[in-house]
């Protein structure tokens, strides 16, 4: 079924190579700012990340970037539908070709990751899936140039990929503030990682979170995360 509801706006997946996955839900939820007034989302997609933090932030305006011609199309009816229609923006630009006049307060990201895989066979999903030689150096780059100095970038990726932005966001003046290990249950070892960006020197908070505490069954964690969206909880 194309179109997924949550509680207070629906997601058309049409034309979109990538559908709603838990990646993408678990940083829209997670992605945190005292208060942020500008947010970016890089490689929006179907645009569920920005209708999350649309949702959470209601004093925010929130700019979303879409190299994917059909997918930023999809993204823009599904802003343009929902209540929070006035504070949403699409793009349809390769993020190193993004410019904006104003810095951000708070960037989330959930980027293709596979980086020198076998590209998938479907070259549009292959785009939303995988990552040219030199990405995350640029991604990184380009995070530092658009983020407020206060400001913070959330990504989610797998553990490898996830230290190699860390490694590359020193080069750029960015440093690792929070380290959330993403873990199907606990019998298993982290696949995905959160990672937490800033300008500012911190202390490292390191956290684990489980999806699963029995087959099929999510935890309570996972449940009052997500309570605000989805309708099931």
């Amino acid at each position: 079924m194309s179109i997924f509801k949550f509680k207070q706006f629906e997601v058309d997946q049409t034309g979109c190579a990538m559908k709603i996955n838990t990646d993408g839900v678990l940083i829209g939820a997670m992605a945190n700012h005292h208060a942020p007034k500008n947010i970016l989302d890089i490689g929006t997609g179907t645009g569920v990340i920005a209708l999350m933090l649309a949702q959470r932030f209601p004093h925010a305006n929130i700019h979303a970037v879409e190299i994917d011609e059909q997918a930023a199309e999809t993204a823009g009816k599904n802003f343009r539908s929902s209540i929070f229609s006035e504070r949403l923006n699409i793009n349809h630009i390769a993020i190193e070709q993004y410019e904006h006049s104003a810095q951000f307060d708070l960037i989330v990201s959930n980027p293709p990751f596979f980086v020198n895989d076998l590209r998938n066979e479907e070259v549009r999903k292959g785009i939303a899936r995988h990552a040219a030689e030199g990405f995350f150096s640029m991604l990184v780059k380009k995070i530092s140039e658009l983020l407020a100095a206060d400001g913070e970038a959330w990504l989610i990726l797998p553990v490898k990929q996830a230290d190699e932005v860390v490694f590359r966001a020193r080069h750029d003046g960015i440093g690792l503030m929070e380290k959330i290990h993403i873990h199907s249950d606990r019998s298993k070892a982290a696949f995905r990682q959160i990672i937490r960006l800033g300008k500012n020197e911190t202390v490292l908070q390191e956290s684990d979170f489980y999806l699963y505490e029995d087959l099929k069954v999510h935890t309570a964690a996972y449940k009052t995360l997500l309570k605000d969206f989805f309708l099931a909880y």
